[in-house]
């Protein structure tokens, strides 16, 4: 869906249904690595609840950017590391506090720090910080390509084909 503004609205929805489903498709996967590095960690170690959830969360951030950039937004404008990298960790970071801010309140501010309490509220949290990460990584990481003019408005812009001249003509020299 490199042409999100283009088509009927049916068209549209469409493609934000393939946006979703794909978005979903690697989250789906991020879901998994960041539960299971997270308990993974809580069962082998003694760190804190918010701490091995943090670790998850960024075990899991790494993952679904591949995913996301390859799978997901393939299609869309790759502007590199000089744009696309800081603010996908930008983004990713305010999700990570979205995140565990659910599960720090959870388990700090009411005493829910049961396997089951925190498991629940860390999907909690994943759930509602993948609100913020969609909206953000589409509007704002991995945008649309611009639409590509049709070939014989370009060549019409140019004065080529549509105006009698060859569009492969040779440039002037410039000293004219």
């Amino acid at each position: 869906m490199s042409t999100p503004q283009q088509g009927s609205a049916l068209d549209r929805l469409r493609g934000l249904g393939r946006e979703v489903a794909k978005f979903g498709a690697v989250g789906g996967v991020g879901v998994l690595v960041n539960l299971g590095v997270f308990n993974l960690i809580r069962h082998t170690t003694d760190l804190q609840v918010v701490r091995a959830s943090v670790i998850a969360t960024v075990v899991a951030i790494v993952t679904n950017y591949i995913g996301f950039r390859y799978f997901t937004y393939r299609d869309r404008a790759h502007t590199g590391s000089s744009r696309e990298l800081p603010l996908f960790a930008a983004f990713s970071v305010i999700g990570l506090v979205i995140e565990n801010g659910v599960l720090y309140t959870a388990t700090y501010g009411f005493g829910w720090d049961g396997p089951l309490a925190t498991n629940v509220f860390k999907f909690i949290g994943i759930g509602t910080a993948t609100v913020f990460r969609f909206w953000s990584y589409r509007t704002w990481v991995f945008k649309a390509l611009p639409e590509a003019a049709p070939a014989s408005t370009a060549a019409a812009a140019r004065g080529g084909a549509g105006s009698g001249e060859s569009s492969a003509r040779a440039p002037e020299p410039a000293g004219k």
